[in-house]
């Protein structure tokens, strides 16, 4: 599920007219932000919580470090949204505590994994699809059950595409805790997804 729409545009042309910030920012926004997007939403579960920490990264990158090295911004950017995810969770943690007796918000529509609206388009017979489509709900289901640090792992080396220099710096950790937990979760992904794991 993509955020509802692009603030991408609208923050490359904040960016481009502060302190002349170079152009590609926009370009850079503008091809992380749906996975940015579907890193919050894995960990919030809630889609409006996810666009808020994904918007709130996005205007942290331009404003802050739009002068840095473009090489540098899906380090900072996957640092920033890392950030967020862990502000929120500690939001929650302490909404619970204050206000012990509310019952726990429900999961709705807007709590939808993005992995339900995937499609295989090399998919050519029905099974596939279904195969595809029930291995996808196992990954998401295993990924929700990863501790925080092995998910965030995962998604940055994996989704991200992150050396494991730039995934310590924007985990907060050394790079040997990187590898342990990265370890640890295609360890676990493998036992949840027999028969889907080559």
């Amino acid at each position: 599920m993509p955020p509802p729409y692009n603030i991408a545009t609208a923050l490359a042309d904040t960016a481009e007219h502060s302190c002349s910030a170079p152009q590609s920012l926009g370009a850079f926004l503008a091809s992380s932000e749906k996975r940015a997007y579907r890193r919050a939403l894995l960990a919030t579960r809630h889609a409006d919580d996810a666009l808020d920490i994904v918007q709130d990264a996005m205007m942290q990158l331009s404003y802050r470090y739009a002068q840095r090295p473009a090489s540098e911004w899906p380090m900072l950017f996957a640092r920033i949204v890392t950030n967020g995810i862990r502000d929120w969770h500690r939001r929650q943690t302490l909404r619970r505590k204050l206000f012990f007796w509310l019952p726990a918000e429900p999961e709705g529509e807007d709590s939808a994994s993005p992995f339900d609206q995937v499609a295989d388009p090399h998919a050519s017979e029905g099974l596939h699809q279904l195969a595809n489509g029930q291995m996808l709900q196992q990954l998401q289901a295993s990924l929700g059950q990863l501790p925080a640090r092995q998910r965030e792992a995962f998604e940055l080396r994996i989704w991200e595409g992150l050396d494991v220099q730039d995934t310590a710096v924007a985990m907060g950790c050394s790079q040997g805790s990187v590898k342990t937990h990265l370890s640890r979760a295609l360890h676990r992904l493998r036992e949840d997804l027999q028969g889907y794991w080559p």
